[in-house]
């Protein structure tokens, strides 16, 4: 098994403000979609310039909308054919659409 790199204390301090800061961001926009301030063709353009928006994972993203528990969440990215652990900006443009449709595009 690999070992982790080996980090200096000040990069290791600096690698664990970014995780913080990128988890803070996600729960943030988790709640935003849980009340209805962002929308997810909202959410969807904003992940193309926002790189911790991208990386947030589709089934996170709708099991956080208003309505939509994990049953409804998963289902359609199974029809669609879109894997669970997919980030935002690893969606293709047909896939985009389609969850666009479902959930309001």
């Amino acid at each position: 098994m690999s070992q982790p790199p080996l980090l200096s204390d000040d990069a290791r301090r600096a690698a664990l403000a970014k995780a913080a800061e990128a988890r803070r961001v996600r729960s943030e926009l988790k709640q935003l979609l849980k009340m209805g301030s962002v929308s997810f063709p909202e959410l969807l353009e904003k992940a193309d310039a926002d790189e911790i928006i991208g990386r947030t994972k589709v089934l996170a993203v709708l099991e956080s909308m208003p309505g939509v528990g994990k049953v409804k969440a998963r289902r359609p990215m199974e029809s669609i054919g879109i894997a669970e652990n997919r980030r935002v900006r690893g969606l293709g443009a047909k896939q985009r659409e389609e969850l666009l449709d479902i959930f309001g595009g």
